[in-house]
């Protein structure tokens, strides 16, 4: 029988982390922005509500990934990795979800994060 929680905890901390923040995001994406499709038109205390219900287990979710990540980065490389994270998650979200146009300004936006986060990680390069 396989042993999971040492399968896991061989995976380097950051892939973990990463993970975690990839599903938080997505749980995130949709508290934050959804409402603005799916509730547009209903009362603004449903959308908060159907928002902070989300935002539950995105929270439930997040707790854990910097926890885990802050065991191995320091703070300004998990806030950076959750940027890094969170653009990645928000340009498919907007884009296939949302139906917003891609625009060439995401690109522009995510070389500027990729900079940042090169001189948070760069250390560890």
């Amino acid at each position: 029988m396989m042993d999971f929680s040492h399968f896991f905890s061989s995976i380097p901390v950051i892939y973990r982390t990463v993970a975690l923040l990839v599903l938080s995001n997505l749980f995130m994406s949709f508290a934050w922005y959804a409402h603005l499709k799916n509730l547009s038109s209903a009362p603004i205390w449903i959308a908060i509500l159907s928002s902070w219900g989300v935002a539950l287990f995105e929270y439930s979710i997040m707790v854990p990934a910097n926890r885990l990540g802050f065991t191995d980065l320091s703070l300004g490389q998990l806030k950076i990795l959750q940027e890094v994270v969170s653009l990645s998650v928000f340009i498919p979200f907007a884009v296939f979800y949302m139906k917003e146009p891609l625009k060439l300004d995401y690109l522009w936006a995510g070389l500027c994060i990729l900079g940042a986060a090169y001189f948070m990680f760069r250390d560890k390069l």
